[in-house]
């Protein structure tokens, strides 16, 4: 009888229909003892209930929401409601006949659909909701209805070969697996070993199935169908978080999609902690005690990492000046990039092979530009052949032989013809 808020048990004595008043044992139950009048008033004994137990009278004959209209009423309305559908007052008020149609629709209209209480209660169940849909873990989405791609697309290999109208795979897991069963026959004749290793081999390809079903249970309750909208649901996460949902994705096997979201969460919400803590912890090394002092350490703090992107800039342009004035060229300002990195500390040449082949000026050379000895003497002995066979060699022609970034070919270039290994063309 839970299942319907206006079904109430029969009563215990003649098993009727209880109308009300009717009376409740206070001493029996649960469940409880209910008994209409007529058995009330025989005194109807049942098992441990006695007819001197003290009892209740249960009615609903008392205003709740209106002085004109009884809990009973208020019930039979709703109950009326329920079984003609809203807006049908007309039936409504001719299964209640205790009411005109004006009435019930009045009553209705004021006390549950313009109720300003029950208006306020549902907007805060919806904002709870949708507080807690935006703080929990990315929603379970189940492949209802995929992409159907065609057979050889991207996103066919990316499915995994799954077509939807048949929601099944082109192969399966060890797709191969019924070849080892083509050739067994069951027959009298067979030996007890021989029937042995027929039925491990039945066994076996029975693991495989249930293999199958697996995998395929795990793709389909995880979304992984779909993979680009399960992907873009995932870009709602910070950077950190992402990585972490692809590095924990190998444990969905183990849990339910549900269970994994709130596995990867509890990680992300760490990952959060110990982000505020260490934030925290800096602000009580520089000795802040409260919040408005950490805004104003974040705006100083802020200042300086520009101010310091900003020399750093101007330290790269005045070595890029530097560097082509060594080199003869003219000294062309290049746009700095935003990057704010430094110059990278000189190579350390110790035990690299090839660095015995080198003097002096070519070790130093390799240690400016971070370049291993060995490609070095590569880069050397194709520049010098070719110089040899065109009796000169540019610039550009040393960028094309030897594809490297274009700084470093250049310092390599200027390096070689000042040296004499080489002659400009």
């Amino acid at each position: 009888f839970a299942d319907d808020p206006f079904d109430k048990p029969p009563c215990r004595g003649c098993s009727s229909y209880l109308t009300e008043p009717y009376v409740k044992c206070a001493e029996c139950g649960p469940p409880p003892f209910l008994l209409c009048l007529q058995c009330f008033t025989r005194g109807f004994e049942y098992k441990k209930h006695q007819s001197d137990h003290t009892y209740e009278i249960m009615t609903s004959d008392f205003p709740v929401l209106d002085p004109n209209w009884t809990a009973q009423e208020e019930m039979a309305l709703l109950e009326a409601v329920m079984d003609c559908g809203f807006g049908n007052w007309q039936d409504v008020a001719n299964q209640m006949c205790t009411k005109s149609k004006e009435e019930c629709e009045k009553h209705y209209m004021k006390h549950f659909i313009n109720n300003p209480l029950f208006a306020s209660t549902l907007l805060n169940l919806k904002q709870a909701e949708e507080a807690q849909q935006s703080e929990t873990a990315i929603p379970f989405h189940p492949a209802d209805d995929p992409p159907r791609p065609t057979f050889d697309s991207l996103l066919s290999r990316d499915m995994a070969g799954y077509m939807p109208a048949r929601a099944d795979f082109v192969e399966e897991f060890d797709n191969y697996a019924e070849w080892d069963l083509r050739d067994i026959d069951f027959v009298e004749d067979d030996s007890d070993i021989l029937h042995a290793l027929k039925i491990a081999v039945v066994d076996i390809y029975h693991s495989r199935l249930k293999e199958r079903q697996r995998r395929k249970k795990i793709i389909r309750d995880h979304g992984l169908i779909n993979l680009r909208k399960f992907q873009i649901l995932e870009r709602r996460y910070p950077k950190e978080v992402q990585d972490l949902y692809e590095t924990m994705r190998r444990f969905a096997r183990i849990l339910g999609p549900v269970e994994h979201d709130k596995f990867i969460e509890s990680h992300a919400l760490e990952f959060e902690l110990r982000r505020e803590i260490k934030r925290l912890q800096e602000y009580r090394a520089a000795g802040i005690t409260n919040f408005c002092s950490a805004r104003t350490y974040d705006h100083l703090k802020k200042t300086r990492e520009e101010e310091r992107l900003k020399r750093t800039m101007l330290s790269e342009v005045l070595q890029y000046i530097q560097d082509s004035s060594d080199s003869g060229l003219s000294p062309t300002v290049p746009v700095p990039s935003n990057s704010g990195r430094r110059s990278a500390p000189p190579l350390n040449l110790t035990g690299l092979p090839g660095t015995e082949k080198l003097n002096e000026k070519e070790k130093e050379l390799c240690q400016m530009v971070r370049l291993v000895p060995g490609a070095y003497l590569e880069y050397k002995a194709a520049l010098v052949n070719e110089c040899n066979k065109q009796g000169g060699l540019r610039l550009a022609q040393a960028r094309a032989l030897i594809k490297i970034d274009v700084n470093k070919t250049r310092k390599i270039y200027d390096f070689l013809i000042r040296e004499g290994y080489i002659t400009k063309a």
